[in-house]
């Protein structure tokens, strides 16, 4: 399956996710432009085409280290429309909290499947776990939000600095292993 189809299950989940923003399909609707699927095709096609190519080169750029206010400036300067901006700002942001709730989530839904191979555990008990785990997800993912608005504000000190002594350890003679099956 492809990554692309991954986001499509779990777009409605998504804080960015449809339900937050039409994309110019509310527009287009009310002014006749979209008024069936094949309609809807073509606008999605065209929107993938420019403003999903422009919104998926600055992630990349982002994730490649470019500087955050020189992308800033970039995306300005491809937006000409003050209320896309604005949008793109919110939705940008609604994004970042859904990442945070992604790596808490990954945090633990890695050693999850794991142990479905290493110790034959029943997949519906790990996701049992995990289910169990969603508020405490949800809290963590808070706190996460949280630390990075104080660090906008107070600088990288502010980010939590929690440790787990065994998991680095243990990743250091997991490593060492001349067989393993997972990449600690």
């Amino acid at each position: 399956m492809s990554r692309a189809a991954l986001l499509v299950l779990a777009d409605g989940r998504f804080p960015a996710g449809g339900h937050a923003h039409s994309g110019g399909a509310e527009e287009a609707v009310g002014a006749g432009r979209i008024r069936d699927a094949a309609d809807l095709g073509a606008f999605c096609r065209g929107r993938l085409h420019t403003a999903g190519l422009v919104a998926a080169a600055l992630a990349a750029a982002a994730a490649d280290g470019t500087d955050p206010l020189a992308l800033d400036e970039a995306a300005d300067a491809r937006t000409p429309s003050p209320a896309l901006r604005t949008a793109a700002r919110r939705l940008g942001r609604q994004l970042m909290r859904a990442a945070a709730h992604a790596a808490a989530y990954e945090s633990v839904s890695g050693p999850a499947t794991a142990t479905v191979r290493l110790l034959s555990l029943d997949p519906f008990d790990a996701t049992a776990v995990l289910a169990r785990l969603a508020p405490e997800l949800d809290q963590v993912a808070a706190r996460a939000a949280e630390a990075a608005r104080r660090c906008a504000a107070e600088g990288p000190d502010a980010l939590p600095a929690a440790s787990a002594p065994l998991l680095e350890t243990g990743a250091e003679a997991h490593a060492a292993r001349p067989v393993r099956l997972f990449a600690s």
